[in-house]
């Protein structure tokens, strides 16, 4: 029977895993810290993980590691090169949150949009209010408004179509002046002068990292909002702060930081920084999405077991 080893279970919550136990020997840990790595990998042959790192020294202390399923889609947990060389088949699992992002970038942007947020934290100051509403803070359409998308995968298309339900119009950052599909692909310039909303949606790679930064904050209308549900290493947080608190943009929603959890004296915890919406990385995180992923990640496990492995990546 195949020992599997699930380093970092909690991630999923209270999600079922019958499923899994069925497939073999599992051994689910809540969480694994780094020091316990090496002791939860010596006797298995499969590995689940969703942020655990299995690197090349842990990989050469697990004899019996034939499989790594990544409870995610970014692979950047795992060493795929060391993996391979020790003949370690790695697979991911894509497409599983696709509609529990899309609702919260959407969710992000309308409580920038309406003030929603603002207003809900505020009740005590609409009894106080002379008139049967409050106006204290700016509120607009998204209708007939630009959002800018980077990164049109399965995810910044998902959102490109919800938003266009909205009745906003949507740009693309052009990536090599490519111009195919639906959607207009605007030069980088073009692009952040023309949208009122941008929402990251690309892979973290050595050039998208902090490509929101001072420069590419300072192109946008100072009435734009920014949206990041993709990975927090994306944008330059010291320059995000400057640039909210200075009034170079409008107001920004992140599900995603660099540090998570962040430590309390984050430069964008602090509450000096206006109109700024961060949740704890729980977009992807719906009901729903977290059964997906479990799926996927049994069926990466019989898929191996019956010796064609699918979804993978190294």
């Amino acid at each position: 029977m195949y020992h599997i080893s699930f380093l970092d279970a909690s991630t999923v919550g209270d999600i079922d895993l019958g499923h899994l136990a069925a497939l073999g020997k599992l051994e689910a840990y809540p969480v694994t810290a780094p020091d316990e790595l090496i002791e939860r990998l010596r006797h298995a042959s499969i590995a689940i993980t969703n942020k655990v790192v299995i690197d090349a020294a842990a990989l050469q202390q697990a004899p019996h590691l034939k499989l790594i399923c990544i409870a995610a889609t970014g692979t950047n947990c795992v060493d795929l090169d060391a993996a391979k060389a020790a003949g370690v088949t790695v697979c991911n699992v894509a497409g599983y949150s696709t509609a529990s992002v899309t609702q919260h970038t959407l969710g992000l942007l309308i409580n920038l949009a309406t003030g929603m947020n603002r207003y809900a934290g505020e009740l005590s100051q609409w009894a106080q209010s002379p008139i049967f509403t409050r106006l204290d803070y700016p509120m607009i359409d998204l209708a007939g408004k630009t959002l800018g998308i980077v990164g049109l995968g399965t995810i910044g298309k998902s959102v490109a179509k919800a938003a266009q339900g909205f009745g906003m119009n949507v740009v693309a950052l052009s990536r090599d002046g490519a111009q195919q599909g639906e959607i207009e692909r605007l030069e980088r310039d073009a692009f952040f002068a023309k949208s009122d909303a941008i929402t990251l949606h690309c892979p973290l790679t050595p050039g998208t990292e902090k490509m929101m930064n001072r420069e590419t904050l300072g192109l946008m209308k100072p009435s734009a909002f920014l949206i990041n549900t993709g990975r927090g290493q994306l944008i330059d947080e010291d320059d995000l702060a400057t640039a909210l608190k200075t009034g170079a943009i409008a107001g920004a929603g992140l599900d995603v930081l660099t540090a998570e959890p962040p430590p309390l004296d984050h430069v964008l915890l602090d509450p000096a920084v206006p109109n700024l919406i961060i949740t704890p990385h729980t977009a992807w995180a719906s009901l729903e999405a977290r059964k997906r992923l479990l799926e996927g990640v049994a069926g990466n496990i019989s898929a191996f077991l019956a010796g064609v492995p699918e979804n993978v990546v190294n």
